[in-house]
């Protein structure tokens, strides 16, 4: 013990040495912030959370201004609230800022060494699996193809809905909308339409994963020796890692058994369903350029399968519950898009869905969307962004690898460029104002003037925000379509926040649900 102590006071004392050495010699560069002691300071801002980080970043953007250093873990974070200094940094200067930082000791195990599109730097291999997801998958021509599958997972949804509210109690819908997008992704990903059984499976072990970090981040810190002092947790990290490769490479190897029978695929296409090509398809004959033309590993497909799933599960099933619960606490929302679809849809029957070629006659269900999109984005910081050489931005020194992040939220609800931005209304993204809907003009990418960027924007832009707003859309136009939705009484929907995955609802939504 004597020794392992004289081990850790030595490490202790060259790492202060070294943060006050760095703290030092790169402060006056960098843009400013609040007092610091090197160790000290960076772990307290390691304990906090989100949110908290949030809260006292907005007080100091009063006294610092938009550019804000915080002095989190081994390096300087440098934060942006300013939506035209990010614009500067990520469209105009995006190749420099579409780096990431290097993965910490537990992202490393989860993404396989970094060999996902979000996780990847900015080079060859991030290229090659970005641009296989834009064409493979996120084409308009295959996403039409995922039609009827959008339809199966909506037919779920309604019936779950329908079940628990035919007796008239009111439901928490979250749980719903989460099964039901997820059903729909692992669909998109593995090709198959599976048992209940199977993707509550998938769905737990992703779910394992996700929710693991908080008890685990420890384990970032000095890797080499909390693997031999807090062996056991690293043994439970990295079983929970182990049955999710189980889980999904099961799945992975059914697909490839698909793929090779060429006869089975056949059959599969003369089904009165056609033949869907999914995501695991296209990465099995992938070659990656910068590491001598090799296939993806199997555990390095399941990466991208669990990047895939959990980019397009939370993020749009968080969206949705923000959506639905401004509809139940504006009711007014809800009938003028009623109002819209019934011009739309004529004497169509409430069975009936609102088929996605509708969507493009409704407007005001895109002014809603883009709204909660606006007041309600499910992240409020984007993935950590890294400079890949020393840059200057608004006369501020960023050094090479230096971590920078965007404040999401605060530009998208910026009282410079909404007008009353802490309301929801979605008349502020129609043509010509309230009242006359004769169209949506917005660029959700940000090319030209960022506004907002629940997606991010520049070269790091989320590749799924056309993916996303589709689903958003016609879920909600047919949630809306076939009940209505009212508050419940004495337990009225509050817009409190709180950090999971996603930032979600507080107290979730609860809705009394009639079927019209």
């Amino acid at each position: 013990m004597e020794i392992w102590f004289i081990i850790l006071v030595s490490l202790c004392i060259c790492s202060l040495l070294t943060s006050i050495l760095t703290h030092f010699r790169s402060s006056s560069k960098l843009p400013p912030g609040p007092p610091s002691i090197p160790i000290f300071t960076n772990f307290q801002w390691l304990r906090k959370s989100p949110l908290q980080i949030e809260s006292l970043l907005r007080s100091f953007i009063a006294k610092y201004g938009p550019l804000i250093t915080l002095p989190i873990g081994n390096h300087p974070v440098v934060f942006i609230a300013d939506r035209s200094i990010a614009h500067i940094a990520l469209l105009q200067n995006g190749a420099i800022f579409a780096h990431r930082p290097p993965a910490l000791p537990l992202s490393k195990v989860i993404s396989s060494n970094q060999h996902s599109i979000s996780s990847a730097s900015y080079g060859p291999l991030w290229r090659l699996l970005r641009r296989n997801l834009s064409s493979q998958i996120l084409h308009p021509s295959r996403i039409r193809s995922y039609g009827q599958a959008r339809k199966w997972v909506l037919d779920i949804l309604l019936n779950r809905l329908h079940s628990q509210s035919q007796f008239g109690n009111p439901i928490f819908v979250i749980e719903n909308f989460q099964y039901a997008m997820f059903c729909l992704l692992v669909l998109m990903c593995f090709g198959d339409k599976l048992e209940e059984s199977q993707i509550r499976e998938v769905e737990n072990v992703e779910r394992a994963l996700l929710l693991s970090f908080q008890r685990f981040k420890i384990l970032n810190f000095w890797p080499k020796f909390t693997k031999i002092l807090l062996r056991k947790r690293w043994e439970a990290f990295l079983q929970i890692r182990k049955n999710q490769e189980k889980v999904l490479i099961r799945l992975i190897e059914a697909r490839k058994k698909i793929n090779k029978n060429r006869e089975n695929r056949a059959r599969c296409e003369e089904k009165e369903e056609e033949f869907v090509v999914s995501y695991v398809d296209t990465l099995l004959d992938l070659q990656l350029p910068n590491e001598d033309n090799r296939k993806l590993t199997n555990e390095e497909i399941v990466t991208l399968c669990s990047e895939f799933l959990n980019g397009g599960t939370d993020t749009t099933s968080t969206t949705l519950q923000w959506i639905m619960a401004n509809l139940v606490k504006i009711p007014e929302i809800q009938n003028k898009l009623l109002a819209e679809m019934k011009g739309v849809m004529g004497d169509r029957s409430r069975d009936d869905e609102v088929k996605e070629e509708d969507l493009e006659k409704l407007p005001y269900i895109k002014a809603v969307v883009l709204e909660g999109l606006r007041r309600h984005p499910p992240g409020h910081f984007v993935l950590p962004h890294a400079v890949k050489e020393d840059t200057t931005l608004e006369n501020y020194v960023i050094q090479k690898n230096g971590t920078v992040n965007f404040m999401v939220a605060e530009m998208s609800r910026d009282p410079k460029v909404w007008e009353d931005p802490m309301e929801f209304k979605p008349e502020r993204f129609l043509k010509g104002g309230a009242g006359k809907e004769c169209g949506v003009v917005f660029d959700i990418t940000g090319s030209k003037e960022i506004k907002m960027m629940p997606f991010g924007a520049g070269r790091r832009m989320c590749p799924g925000y056309g993916l996303a707003i589709l689903h958003l859309e016609y879920f909600i136009a047919n949630l809306v379509w076939r009940f209505e939705w009212k508050e419940v009484k004495g337990d009225e929907v509050s817009l409190e926040e709180k950090i999971e995955f996603t930032v979600v609802m507080e107290k979730p939504l609860k809705a009394n649900i009639i079927p019209r």
